[in-house]
């Protein structure tokens, strides 16, 4: 009797490349900002996109998450060619991303904010309030236990009920990255996590980014943070003026001529 384990197939699992771009190009007028990139990300790895201000990182970022459509090229998750697709349609396929500056709902309370990332709640209907009342409360008592779960998991359970706009700059990362997880994602885009995050807190998001990488979520960032760009990442990727310009370990890409001329003289 064969088992049903085979490891053939956990291999290819976690081989298999759960974002392909290939070819993407974006421009704004004249400019093309993303010109023929390609990447991958493979499932449960941690790589970053890295490159000079200008380089195109932000535009790809946002192509991958939704919120741009490509001119060009195709962008996949799960072999799904999505580039047509919204950034709702993206967190329904498992890629959440935050962005580089939060804007969390400043009046709304930190819990509240977290709340805002569940999907699929059935209470959005309004008739299902008076056809399935049982259930939509059930629901909702999960979501709120799930939310302090994961504010539990970013230290910030003691601010639950302060509206956000009490937050500092590195809470506020700490926080969309808790609004986020309410999603489940299995892919998680973050847009510079350390910027304008203090050392303390810079620490403590590593290791929660370490954390959910170790439990199995895939991760792609931007970061000009080159110490916390070899700490997390396996592999990193380089742009310029749109393109490919190197990939590989960091260690090695930090030695790349090309790279510290395009990219690490940038950010001295």
């Amino acid at each position: 009797m064969q088992s049903s384990h085979d490891p053939m197939k956990a291999s290819a699992a976690k081989d298999a490349a759960v974002i392909e771009v290939a070819d993407v190009v974006k421009a704004f007028g004249g400019l093309r900002a993303v010109d023929g990139m390609s990447l991958s990300l493979r499932a449960g790895e941690m790589i970053a996109l890295i490159g000079p201000n200008g380089a195109g990182k932000t535009t790809m970022f946002n192509l991958i998450a939704g919120s741009l459509r490509p001119d060009a090229g195709s962008i996949r998750v799960g072999g799904v060619d999505v580039a047509r697709e919204g950034p709702d349609r993206r967190i329904g396929r498992g890629v959440g991303r935050t962005f580089q500056i939060p804007r969390p709902f400043a009046e709304m309370s930190v819990l509240e904010n977290v709340l805002t990332g569940a999907q699929a709640q059935a209470g959005e209907r309004p008739w299902m309030n008076f056809l399935v009342p049982g259930r939509i409360a059930a629901q909702e008592r999960a979501a709120v236990d799930r939310a302090r779960e994961l504010l539990d998991f970013v230290t910030l359970s003691r601010l639950e009920l302060e509206p956000a706009r009490v937050l500092s700059g590195g809470q506020r990362k700490l926080l969309e990255l808790a609004r986020i997880l309410m999603a489940d994602p299995r892919v998680i885009l973050l847009d510079e996590p350390a910027a304008g995050v203090n050392p303390v807190l810079l620490e403590l998001l590593i290791d929660r980014i370490v954390s959910l990488n170790a439990a199995g979520k895939t991760i792609l960032l931007i970061e000009h943070n080159m110490d916390m760009v070899a700490r997390l990442c396996g592999r990193a990727v380089v742009m310029a003026a749109g393109r490919l310009l190197a990939e590989g370990p960091p260690a090695q890409i930090a030695r790349d001529p090309a790279v510290i001329s395009a990219y690490l003289g940038d950010v001295a």
